[in-house]
């Protein structure tokens, strides 16, 4: 069987079922595992790659108006490649291919290869999308034995904050210019950690925040999980968040709380690394009570951002 992944967090799920050998193509944003990377890829962006944070939310809300996607298919690559399989997404209309532009792609393909939709908005309904990718490529025993050991990790911090008593007002921010709550299983992996969302519900979509809502809000603890972008890109928003007035007076500010992820490769990804986002959050919100795995990223405290803020007169 030849499979061709159309979203990133679709090729963690192959790989991670052991059918990293049947991949023979990705997106453009595929990075994990690294051999991926050297696969030929079948999609491209529509996004410029000098796109500040406003410009790429400007753009996100033009497509969402017109109903396309920012990323289209390179229709020779995935002719020449004959996939039997296409793993793609309906659950976000603008950061993948659009569902009816693979459904076509996929009929017009010799063959006929079969499409399979993930669409998880919950914890459980990613390792439900485990078994689904399991099944369409007949691993359905490796899927139970991934499943089995991600839900035993899920529990481990759960039984771990179950006694925790003080539980901090948490902002789990996906965007920050404009600021974006988190969504879908983000609240989920807030709860789970042992804080309080103040913003984001479980297993709704993300939602643009007045800053007014932050500032009543007075979360304890900010973290910046940014749709998309790595830890670097993040730290260059930043100021975009400590600048404005009243920061200096949030809750987060005036202890040091202001964490920076990798929402590119963690948060964003509902593929196995989402169990890997709860233990780093975990840990960052209750360092004395959940450990970091070893081999995952410490999350950054952004002290340096914190002190280069002015405060607000």
């Amino acid at each position: 069987m030849k499979i061709v992944s159309l979203l990133p967090s679709a090729t963690e799920i192959v790989c991670a079922l052991g059918l990293g050998d049947r991949l023979v193509g990705v997106t453009h944003e595929c990075d994990f595992p690294p051999a991926v990377q050297q696969l030929p890829k079948v999609t491209r962006t529509l996004i410029p790659g000098d796109a500040s944070s406003r410009e790429i939310d400007r753009l996100v809300r033009r497509r969402l108006e017109t109903q396309r996607a920012l990323y289209t298919l390179d229709l020779p690559a995935l002719e020449a490649l004959a996939p039997d399989l296409i793993v793609t997404q309906a659950l976000c209309e603008v950061c993948a291919v659009a569902e009816d532009e693979v459904q076509a792609a996929a009929r017009a393909l010799p063959g006929r290869p079969a499409v399979v939709n993930l669409e998880p908005r919950t914890l459980s309904e990613m390792l439900a999308a485990i078994r689904q990718v399991a099944g369409a490529a007949s691993v359905e025993a490796k899927a139970e034995k991934l499943i089995s050991d991600l839900q035993s990790r899920i529990d481990a911090v759960a039984a771990r904050t179950a006694g925790i008593a003080r539980r901090p007002r948490v902002a789990l921010l996906e965007w920050l210019d404009p600021l974006f709550s988190c969504g879908h299983w983000s609240p989920e992996l807030v709860r789970l950690a042992g804080g309080v969302e103040g913003f984001g519900q479980e297993g709704q979509p993300s939602r643009t925040v007045d800053w007014a809502e932050l500032i009543a809000w007075q979360p304890e603890v900010v973290v910046a999980a940014c749709c998309g972008l790595a830890v670097e890109r993040t730290l260059t928003d930043l100021p975009l968040l400590t600048s404005r007035p009243g920061w200096r007076e949030v809750s987060a500010a005036s202890s040091g709380r202001l964490y920076v992820v990798d929402g590119s490769h963690y948060f964003s990804r509902p593929g196995p690394r989402l169990v890997d986002s709860l233990e780093v959050l975990a840990h960052a919100l209750h360092p004395d009570v959940h450990p970091l795995p070893a081999g995952l990223p410490d999350p950054r405290r952004a002290e340096h951002a914190l002190a280069a803020s002015p405060r607000s007169g």
